[in-house]
């Protein structure tokens, strides 16, 4: 049987980083038994015997948010050989309130000290010796960013998996010891002794899950108001207060803090990219530099190679003069000739899967320079000021700077995004979350974006820049609407994040984080776009023509399957400019993947029309599609519903039917009315036409305008209770 380690600590401690550097590629990920958090594993690199387990990151073991409930409910009930509490050296006053908790567990803890190298630059000591004394474990210092001390880390962890069970070193005063010996007492049997004194701490707190798990309701309110009426004050308070005594003469002893400057570099870069003037045109320009040298420069000229050549006529090694390689079109075209292949199955090869998956598969040099860039900006910390930056401009508008982590998670993909949802407490914040975290541009719209970007505008980095604010601003004005209605009214829950000091992250962990993301993307157009490319181009392909039904000739494709059903959507989108029926099909194929409308442009179209330059398709396109409308095409495709992994994430995630039919409704009406104003006052201001299209999207905007700057209805206070807060 396999020996367990079980990661646990506070967000932003380096946990992840920890587990990546234990495991490397040994890693799978899944969901916590009936719950959908995700959950990390892997095997410690050179022990296929000991499996590591990554803990959701928690501020204490009280069941207060649904990570802190996976994280003990595991502790209690999976009972792991040994912990790995990871604690930020920076911050021990902080980090150890969780440290004193797991040390009640039972469980043999080793303690990791992280970030030694900074603590090292700033001059600060931890004397480990006394530290081990203090805490009654074994403790290794290490720099989870750098690797070092990690490998000291996991030996003490599994010398020390199943050990005695750990002495308790901490106590807390004379009254608080009587009542949990008494506490202890009346649990008697009904769990080990091991966790008695834990499950004791959690029935003086009142903790409401406590009955639950000890699955008897037992009385311990005498004890409680005993304590409380000798100390004068809440038991939890008591405890609480206790404890933050025990861990300041930890750092008394244990700590020596050196000579430091009054203002620390991470203090003085954030007086600049956290200014209340600054903060956003700074993020405006990065944001702007990131999508420029992702889709125009770099990300654009590794994408034309791969359209031009990989996926194209072939490319030169070493040059003009060098070696020509044919592409993979022209080497599959051959070799199927060659071997007196079918014509149709020529077609389904070159035209349908080819064409289709590889129309998708160009656009990935762009992609994996957008995700390098997001995994530095994440890993340096910058993102974390973000969070905090976007705080202040939501809560203006109804939203918590919380709903901004989902959506920047969301930018690699939709569904993560909506699972860390989860951590926002306030049930209606978290709905509005799950609604408008789409809306920002995750990786599978990229394709769309500089699609659209190179056939009608140039190939301009604005495009793309443009797209990720239309989500930002649609989210905002989401917030607004939707905070004046009665389901979402009241202020959004506060928010409380943890700013880490900036550092360089190491290229391997760049590089890590830009193959996960990546690697999903290429993994989806090997399964669900392959698959989605087969049927479009069987259903392109074949139709009647005289009444008789076969393959059709290429001039023949409007007489196909698809334009049959096509053509009968089509006029739901012709008020939006975009009225033909390849353009309809591709919008609503985009709700399998977002990545389907790029696949069916490249099967419709063929590869070579959607070329980066876009010169080809342009000529297809323009006599049904201006470039207002291909913007208008755009923002719909960016707002409305996204693909089905992620509406199934809503689905799970709202665990109401209605609610889920809500939000989708929801967004796919918002993205149809911001294309319609788009296209119909973007048409009048570039032809100065002006019909009943212009007339209803003029009175639509007049309507939106209005309910933004209508004040917000009170709908009568409610009494907030909140507990758990160290005094």
């Amino acid at each position: 049987m396999a020996l367990k380690i079980a990661l646990a600590g506070n967000p932003n401690c380096g946990k992840t980083t920890l587990f990546n550097g234990l495991t490397g590629s040994n890693q799978f990920v899944g969901n916590w038994p009936g719950v959908t958090v995700e959950k990390k594993e892997g095997r410690l690199k050179g022990r296929k015997d000991v499996t590591v387990i990554d803990l959701p990151g928690i501020y204490s073991l009280s069941p207060y948010t649904l990570e802190e409930v996976v994280a003990r409910n595991y502790l209690l009930r999976e009972r792991p050989d040994v912990i790995i509490n990871i604690i930020d050296g920076t911050n021990l006053e902080r980090n150890l309130y969780l440290s004193t908790q797991l040390l009640e567990l039972g469980i043999p803890v080793v303690m990791a000290v992280n970030m030694a190298d900074i603590l090292e630059k700033n001059g600060d000591q931890i004397h480990i010796g006394k530290l081990e004394e203090k805490l009654g474990c074994r403790v290794a210092e290490i720099s989870a960013l750098k690797g070092t001390g990690i490998q000291k880390a996991a030996e003490l962890a599994i010398a020390a998996a199943g050990g005695k069970k750990p002495p308790v070193v901490h106590t807390f005063g004379a009254e608080a010891e009587y009542a949990l010996k008494e506490a202890e007492g009346r649990i008697g049997s009904l769990v080990p002794e091991e966790q008695k004194r834990f499950y004791a701490v959690k029935l003086l707190e009142r903790d409401d899950k406590i009955g639950e798990q000890l699955q008897q309701q037992l009385e311990v309110e005498d004890l409680i108001s005993g304590l409380e009426k000798a100390l004068e004050d809440d038991v939890e308070s008591i405890l609480t207060n206790e404890r933050y005594v025990y861990i300041s003469s930890i750092i008394k002893e244990c700590c020596t803090k050196g000579k430091r400057q009054a203002v620390s570099v991470s203090d003085q870069i954030d007086k600049i990219v956290t200014n209340r003037i600054l903060a956003l045109p700074i993020f405006a320009v990065v944001m702007g530099l990131v999508y420029y040298i992702s889709v125009t420069t770099i990300g654009g000229w590794g994408t034309n190679w791969v359209n031009d050549g990989v996926f194209g006529e072939g490319w030169h090694l070493f040059g003009i003069e060098g070696i020509f390689v044919p592409g993979i079109p022209v080497l599959a075209e051959a070799g199927l000739q060659a071997i007196g292949c079918a014509e149709w199955l020529q077609g389904l090869v070159l035209d349908g899967i080819i064409g289709g998956v590889g129309a998708v598969l160009g656009f990935v040099p762009q992609m994996l320079v957008l995700f390098m860039f997001l995994a530095f900006l994440e890993a340096c910390g910058y993102m974390a000021r973000v969070a905090f930056i976007m705080d202040r401009i939501f809560r203006k508008f109804g939203l918590s700077g919380k709903s901004f982590i989902p959506m920047l998670i969301g930018t690699g993909c939709g569904v993560p995004g909506i699972m860390a949802s989860r951590t926002i407490e306030n049930d209606r914040d978290r709905k509005m979350t799950i609604m408008t975290t789409t809306f920002i541009p995750c990786g599978a719209k990229l394709p769309i974006i500089a699609l659209i970007a190179g056939a009608f505008f140039h190939n301009s980095w604005w495009v793309a820049f443009s797209a990720f604010f239309v989500g930002i601003a649609a989210v905002i004005c989401s917030g607004i609407l939707l905070k004046k209605t009665r389901m979402f009214a009241g202020d959004p829950a506060p928010f409380v994040m943890e700013l880490p000091a900036y550092h360089m992250p190491t290229l391997g962990n760049v590089l890590r984080s830009m193959w996960e993301r990546g690697y999903s993307f290429i993994k989806k157009a090997g399964t669900i776009i392959l698959l989605s490319a087969i049927v479009l181009w069987f259903l392109q392909g074949f139709g009647w023509v005289d009444g008789a039904f076969g393959m059709l000739e290429e001039e023949q494709l409007d007489h196909s399957i698809l334009a049959a059903i096509g053509n009968v959507i089509a006029p739901i989108f012709a008020p939006l400019g975009w009225g033909d029926w390849k353009m309809a099909v591709a919008a609503v194929t985009g709700l399998i993947a977002k990545e389907n409308v790029v696949t069916t442009f490249g099967i419709l179209f063929g590869f070579g029309e959607v070329a980066e330059d876009g010169a080809e398709i342009w000529s297809i396109l323009s006599a049904s599609m201006t470039s207002v409308a291909a913007y208008s095409f755009l923002v719909f495709n960016l707002l409305c519903a996204p693909c089905f992994a992620a509406m199934g994430a809503i689905k799970r995630e709202m665990n109401n039917a209605k609610w889920f039919w809500f939000a989708v409704g929801y967004q796919t009406i918002l993205a149809y009315l911001a294309s319609l104003c788009i296209y119909q006052l973007g048409s009048l201001f570039t032809t100065g036409a002006f019909g009943v299209g212009t007339a209803a999207a003029v009175l639509i905007a007049a309507m939106f305008f209005y309910l933004l700057v209508r004040p917000r209805r009170e709908y009568g206070s409610r009494a907030v209770n909140v507990r758990g807060m160290a005094k």
